[in-house]
């Protein structure tokens, strides 16, 4: 598998603030045949953790830009990303990477449109998300010794962020809705990796961060891709697949009310089910007896998913320069962690 090292590097600094000039730099390098006069750029407003341009001079290729968010290096692995780029290209699941910069990278533009949220609930698309997931959730390791799994590595390290930007251990309260503090978190990361571990949910290759921005959809071709790999890392099947689910509830104004019913799941994880069997030559049909207990862990680690979320909110309320409220998201993400726990922690 190609890692970063295989990739061009330049040495060009995006400033955000006034890009064209910088983006134009790389555009020189990555499309020398382009006028910069003929240069169109178009700022993609879906994303609170950085900022991605879309650059083009007609509608036969199309450069993406992103500007990693200020010290998200400090909970995402660039270098792996540009790992599971390659891995992901490879297999026919993802867009090439051009190139690499100081503070960000160049990648190809997936044709197609984001995913609208009401599409959500429609079988024809969801069922072709579930079957995609699967795809990617198939795909074999590269190395021979069986991968580990992101989940509570990364959970200890946000908890560690956590506690060396003292986010949590301010004197006075922060106005607004109350966050827990740093010893309660730790005691629910350690309580969910109890609970969870034992569970039996298989270690794939996920994408971990499958809201709807980061779904496009081709009508005319009938199909969905994912983008945005930055989280993308062997991680829990159920984990996956709960964290999208969570995702039903939206971004900018959480509504939990949005999720999916228990029989839209049930139908969504029935074609997943198909689907991975298929890509992983298993026999190619589905009880309801496998639906229910998939159902069981994605519901359980979808705990996990509004935890980890929750975590990495605090952080990016403590460093992110994007307008977004941050706190209130952790708070929103947290709560129903606390909501659901105990309701998830009994199911059998």
């Amino acid at each position: 598998m190609k890692t970063s090292d295989d990739l061009l590097h330049l040495d060009v600094h995006v400033d955000e603030r006034d890009a064209r000039t910088s983006v134009l730099d790389l555009l020189g390098t990555l499309r020398p045949h382009w006028s910069p006069q003929d240069i169109r750029m178009k700022t993609f407003t879906e994303g609170i953790t950085n900022q991605l341009l879309g650059c083009s001079v007609d509608e036969s290729d199309c450069v993406l830009v992103r500007v990693y968010g200020k010290r998200t290096e400090l909970f995402v692995d660039r270098q792996r990303e540009v790992e599971m780029f390659h891995l992901l290209h490879a297999h026919g699941c993802g867009p090439q990477i051009y190139c690499s910069f100081r503070n960000g990278i160049c990648y190809q533009f997936v044709p197609g449109d984001v995913l609208e949220d009401k599409l959500l609930y429609q079988p024809s698309v969801y069922r072709l998300i579930a079957a995609e997931m699967a795809r990617i959730h198939s795909i074999c390791p590269t190395s021979a010794h069986p991968p580990k799994r992101l989940l509570w590595t990364k959970l200890s390290h946000l908890l560690t962020l956590l506690k060396d930007s003292g986010k949590l251990a301010g004197s006075s309260p922060a106005p607004g809705p109350q966050l827990p503090s740093l010893a309660r978190l730790s005691t629910e990361a350690e309580s969910l990796e109890r609970h969870l571990s034992p569970l039996g949910s298989p270690t794939v290759l996920c994408h971990n961060d499958l809201l709807t921005k980061n779904i496009i959809h081709d009508r005319q071709q009938g199909t969905v891709r994912f983008i945005d790999y930055e989280y993308a890392e062997y991680n829990y099947q159920a984990f996956d697949i709960g964290n999208h689910f969570n995702e039903f509830a939206g971004v900018q104004d959480l509504d939990y009310s949005r999720c999916p019913s228990r029989r839209l799941q049930s139908d969504w994880l029935e074609a997943y089910l198909l689907s991975y069997k298929h890509c992983t030559g298993q026999d190619v049909s589905v009880t309801r007896d496998e639906v229910t207990r998939l159902y069981v862990q994605v519901c359980k680690f979808s705990l996990a998913s509004n935890f980890f979320w929750g975590l990495w909110a605090i952080l990016q309320s403590h460093y992110s320069s994007i307008d977004f409220d941050f706190h209130r998201y952790a708070v929103a993400r947290l709560n129903r962690y606390f909501e659901k726990k105990e309701e998830y922690f009994l199911m059998k």
